[in-house]
């Protein structure tokens, strides 16, 4: 049973340069969630790594507005 995290990583509805930085977690939450077996912990990994692409996606931010 794929995670309910999974589908918060898409990125093509991000400008390209968002887009870049967002698709890297995109692809490491798929290898995560086709390698892992369910559970809780990494049902915690998944939510960490979105929270984690969240900032990434910032941090271009404030570096796009500087």
């Amino acid at each position: 049973m794929p995670s309910t995290t999974i589908q918060f990583f898409g990125y093509e509805h991000l400008p390209k340069d968002l887009q870049e930085v967002s698709k890297a977690c995109y692809d490491l939450a798929q290898l995560m969630e086709n390698t892992l077996s369910d559970g809780a912990e990494k049902s915690a990994g998944m939510r960490k790594l979105l929270e984690a692409k969240d900032c990434f996606v910032r941090s271009q931010l404030e570096k796009k507005n500087k």
